[in-house]
């Protein structure tokens, strides 16, 4: 087991915009839309733009319907989400990426890793605040609503310009390779590296964080808590693995900056 670890990880948000409308002059228009914009997850961090796409699928009604939970749009509690648990995962998880053994590092969709990481928890907006935030544990009902977060997004999402992969790693981040999480799937379902990247950086995170219902864990209980996972085979060696190197860095980088 690892030792040693101390402060949680701090929390940074990417910056990735490579994309110059510049480019337009060399090259022609790419298209009547900035393309950057177009590829960015953020710009689903929008409340007019989720309200169209949730207006353009029945399905999320039906799924709310189906546990008994209002059509209603959180956009106070998503924007927290998208600002901060979100983009920690995004970052642990590429962290987790970049410590791969190089022959697994190849099998990484760093894209489609990154755009899901982001957008994992967007489900989350249809859930009702009393839930979300309860300071408590969930009952039975409070639990099966919660449990759609992931099912909602992937359907608010899979008509956008967003390719399979990623519209599959947000609906499955709940899974595992027992095929014991949610929602359900069938017995040909796989959880490939990249979904296991993205559930281990989201429970880290999760357990990391300081919430209404909890105080934050230490990494190392963090990391002692998942190890679980490994034992149990739910999750690579290797992915563990490297995300107890991805802890270790932060934690020396933030010693040194202390």
């Amino acid at each position: 087991m690892v030792t040693g670890i101390n402060p949680a990880l701090a929390v940074q948000r990417l910056n990735l915009n490579p994309y110059s409308r510049n480019l337009n002059q060399n090259f022609g228009s790419i298209s009547h839309d900035d393309h950057f914009e177009s590829q960015n997850p953020e710009r689903f961090n929008n409340a007019a733009i989720i309200t169209k796409l949730a207006a353009s699928n029945p399905k999320i009604n039906a799924i709310l319907k189906s546990v008994g939970a209002p059509f209603v749009l959180n956009m106070p509690d998503l924007e927290k989400l998208l600002q901060n648990h979100c983009t920690d995962v995004r970052n642990i998880a590429l962290g987790i990426s970049e410590n791969l053994p190089f022959s697994l590092q190849a099998k990484v969709n760093t894209k489609a890793l990154s755009d899901a990481a982001y957008l994992h928890d967007i489900g989350k907006a249809f859930i009702p605040p009393e839930i979300l935030n309860k300071n408590g544990k969930l009952n039975a009902y409070e639990t099966k609503v919660m449990h759609k977060h992931s099912e909602l997004g992937y359907e608010l999402l899979k008509n956008t310009n967003l390719d399979k992969t990623t519209l599959n790693l947000i609906r499955n981040h709940h899974q595992n390779a027992k095929k014991s999480g949610y929602p359900f799937v069938n017995n040909d379902f796989r959880a490939d590296l990249n979904l296991q990247i993205l559930s281990m950086a989201d429970k880290y995170s999760a357990l990391t964080e300081k919430r209404v219902y909890k105080e934050p864990l230490t990494p190392k209980e963090a990391l002692t808590i998942i190890y679980t996972d490994v034992k149990e085979g739910k999750l690579h060696p290797f992915v563990f693995k490297a995300l107890v190197n991805y802890v270790s860095e932060q934690t020396s980088l933030a010693a040194q900056s202390a």
